[in-house]
Order: C-alpha cells, then sequence, then structure tokens
C-alpha cells in the first residue's frame, strides 16, 4: 500500500509539473520566458552567422534572453564568403540556427538543409501573439525567405533598394527627383559635368557578380532577365538574355554608367557609395541597409543635404530589388525548440525596436512606423515605400534572385559580358547573345 501511495505521489507531481508549463501564460515576454525555462533552462544552442550589424545587434541582447529563458549561446560568427561552406558541411548537429543568405534559400532547399519554418511560426504554443509574424514586411516574408512556396527562414536584415539623392543640387537647378527610369537617366545626363566635379550617379559596376546585381537593380523595372522564373520548376528555365526587354534594361544599364564616375568599372557597393559620400555624384541607387551612412555626418560630405525616393518605375512596372538575411533551423539541429525559441525572442515584434536601435536593419512594418525611430532616421519613410514597390516583383510572381541553384554562376557569366559592355569591347546586343550561349551551356543545354 505505502508503495502504490508513493507512485500515485510522484505521478502527481509529475503532471502538476507539466500542467504549470502549460498553464503558463506566454502572451507576456516574462510569461513566456518562464514556459521555455522550465522546458529548456540550462541548455546551450550553437548559431552560425555572419559579421554582419545585424549579428551585433543580437549580440547585444544575448543575455536578456539567457536570463529569461536559461538558454545560453555561443556564437561561430565568420565572414559572409565562409559561411555558407560552413554551414553545408554541418552534417553532425554542431550548430542549431543558421543565419541565412536568400541567395542560398534555393540552393538550400534543394538539400533539404533547413526546417520549414510555419512548423514554429504558425503553432501558437511555441510562438506568442507577441512575435506576430504578420507585421514582418510582405515584401520580406513573400520575396526572401523561402523557395518554391515553403518559408524556411524569419528575415531579420533585409533590404531593398533606392535612390539617394543630393538636395541641395536638385534644389539650385529646379529639378524633382526621378519617378520613372527615363527621368533617372535624363537627371543623370544633366548632372554630369554641373559644379565641381559630379557625375550624375553611383552604382555597382564591378565586372562579375557586382555588375549582375547593379544592372538588377532595375532589370526587372524593364520585364528582363536571365531566366524565365515561370520554367524553373521544370528543371529546365528558359534562358532570356537575348529577349528585347532584357537587352533594353542592359541598354540603359550602360548608358546610365556613362554618367558616373570613370572608374564605376570597379565599383562594388561600398565604392559607389563611397563616391557619393564625398559629394562626387549627384544620384546613387543602391541598397537601403546603407542609408544610415549617407545621413550620417562622420561618414558623409553629404549628410545635411541629401534624401531619398523609391526605385523609379520602368516600362514593365515597379520591380526593386530585395535580398537579405534569415534566421533558420537546420534539420540537423539537436536543439530545434530551442532554436525557435532563440529566433522567437531575436526576431519578433516585441524586440524590434531595441533591434533595430541595437544597429539591426528593419524589416517589420510596426518598425516604420515609430516615430521615435523615423525621427533618428530621416530614409525610414522612403524605404517603406521602397519595399511597396519590391513588393510589386512578389506579386508579379518573380523572385528579384531567381531561385536557381546556379543563379551565382549565372550572375557570373551575366556581369562579366555586361561589364564587356561597358568597357566598349561588345556591342549591348552581342553581349546578351554570348551571355545566353553561355548561360545555356552552363545549364547543359
Amino acid at each position: 500500500m505505502k508503495r502504490f501511495m508513493a507512485i500515485v505521489l510522484c505521478l502527481t507531481l509529475i503532471l502538476s509539473a507539466f500542467a504549470g508549463i502549460a498553464e503558463t501564460d506566454i502572451s507576456t515576454l516574462e510569461g513566456w520566458g518562464a514556459a521555455i525555462k522550465q522546458q529548456s533552462g540550462g541548455k546551450t544552442i550553437t548559431v552560425a552567422m555572419a559579421s554582419h550589424p545585424s549579428t551585433e545587434a543580437f549580440q547585444t541582447m544575448a543575455d536578456e534572453f539567457t536570463a529569461l529563458t536559461g538558454i545560453s549561446v555561443v556564437w561561430d560568427v565568420v565572414e559572409e564568403t565562409n559561411l555558407k561552406s560552413k554551414q553545408l558541411m554541418d552534417t553532425n548537429g554542431a550548430y542549431d540556427v543558421f543565419m541565412v543568405d536568400a541567395f542560398w534559400m534555393s540552393e538550400y532547399a534543394s538539400k533539404d538543409v533547413l526546417v520549414p519554418i510555419a512548423t514554429y511560426a504558425e503553432d501558437p504554443a511555441k510562438t506568442p501573439a507577441w512575435f506576430d509574424y504578420e507585421d514582418i514586411m510582405a515584401a520580406y516574408r513573400n520575396g526572401i525567405a523561402g523557395a518554391n512556396g515553403v518559408n524556411y527562414g524569419i528575415p531579420t536584415a533585409g533590404e531593398t533598394r533606392f535612390i539617394a539623392y543630393r538636395t541641395d543640387l536638385f534644389e539650385k537647378y529646379g529639378k524633382e527627383p526621378p519617378k520613372t527610369m527615363d527621368e533617372y537617366l535624363d537627371l543623370a545626363k544633366f548632372f554630369t559635368g554641373k559644379e565641381d566635379s559630379p557625375y550624375g550617379v553611383a552604382m555597382r559596376a564591378q565586372r562579375g557578380i557586382h555588375f549582375a546585381s547593379g544592372w538588377m537593380s532595375l532589370m526587372y523595372n524593364f520585364g528582363g532577365g536571365f531566366i524565365d522564373q515561370a520554367t524553373i520548376a521544370s528543371g529546365e528555365p528558359a534562358v532570356t538574355c537575348t529577349t528585347d526587354k532584357t537587352i533594353a534594361s542592359l541598354n540603359f544599364y550602360v548608358e546610365l554608367l556613362k554618367c558616373a564616375p570613370p572608374d564605376v568599372g570597379t565599383y562594388t557597393h561600398e565604392e559607389a557609395l563611397g563616391a557619393f559620400l564625398s559629394g562626387k555624384t549627384a544620384m546613387w541607387l543602391d541598397a537601403t541597409a546603407l542609408a544610415n551612412q549617407i545621413t550620417n555626418p562622420a561618414t558623409s560630405t553629404v549628410a545635411d543635404k541629401v534624401a531619398f525616393v523609391p526605385t523609379p518605375t520602368g516600362p514593365d512596372g515597379d520591380g526593386a530589388a530585395l535580398a537579405g538575411w534569415n534566421l533558420s533551423i537546420p534539420k540537423t539541429s539537436k536543439n530545434p525548440d530551442e532554436a525557435w525559441a532563440f529566433i522567437c525572442f531575436m526576431a519578433s515584434r516585441e524586440k524590434a525596436v531595441d533591434y533595430v536601435k541595437a544597429g539591426g536593419t528593419a524589416t517589420r512594418a510596426s518598425v516604420f512606423e515609430n516615430a521615435e525611430l523615423a525621427a533618428l532616421n530621416p530614409s525610414f519613410e522612403a524605404q517603406k515605400l521602397a519595399l511597396v514597390s519590391a513588393n510589386g516583383l512578389v506579386e508579379k510572381g518573380l523572385s528579384w534572385i531567381p531561385q536557381h541553384d546556379q543563379i551565382n554562376q549565372i550572375l557570373e557569366i551575366a556581369g562579366n559580358y555586361g561589364s564587356a559592355a561597358l568597357a566598349g569591347d561588345i556591342e549591348v546586343a552581342d553581349a546578351c547573345r554570348q551571355m545566353q550561349l553561355d548561360i545555356e551551356d552552363l545549364l547543359g543545354y
């Protein structure tokens, strides 16, 4: 009898413990943290992250996360160029959270590397309302977080592209910022040669992927593309480099770059930004994530005379860039629930303002509506409008980064020939014909 009563008492205590977990109110951050601590406190997760401002922001939040949940975090932070190979080589579950570039999503999906994020994000028992998945800007949610209709990550450092322009020069000459691609080119030509030095624009144009990336900043606005995205699922996507619209977009880009500093053919995003910051150009079109450097007097000579507008509309409508980073859970993780707890905390609406104040990049609608942050960042309104423009591409069923396993090689080929056309080594139409042949050869056609 005593043994029976001891068993009953033991079972009662166990059931009471589980009941305490189930009944814990996770509607508040503190209640959620208490529940996680009951289930997972004392565990350690390891995260594989890129050297990036968002990573630095997350690290400032790590002590609070650990105090709240009892979960310790080991950080493995490496340069972007090494991160992907490190993640793909992790077959033994060394990592619990991956920081994943949108460019990698298609390859990761085809190799079955990541857990579909809906497994956690759509489970109310694991994801409290204050996380607020729908608050993530639609362009990011739908445009950079997955592949083939399945999302594998939570966007945490997204970017689109927009124009920064010199308000002093535009006011002096009575000019308005561009709304269309034709206006953009006309303004670039107008300002080239004005004042002491200015050129019309600064953009990426270094041979290879950088040139292709700059070209893609406006390619979709013309209806162009390297491959027909509607045919990717077939395994043999149609290569579209020789369509009239793709040729028109490259011709436009080459003409635009003639209004840039003479060394533009060596520009990555860093050199393009530097040219604008130093006052060499009247306009700049590149990543929204770089806007803080433009408005910071410590880094910019034009900080007090700059404004921003979305990427101009082209003959085929809007199509601004979409790129960025996600937090994801690898299928090899030994602690997937704890990995999600980390993502849920770090990427939540509840912590979004703290994240941005720490240097993270805004990805949530609520952050763009925050008056305090908007006052600190003069580009916020333009960024929000640029994301609405970028979502136009998503609504067309297109990904700014075509979801193909060999997209990096495709971009390298396209950028090499585009660069040759800029240098005058080949005519634009011939450049498009040659890249068509080389990409078909790459794909085995």
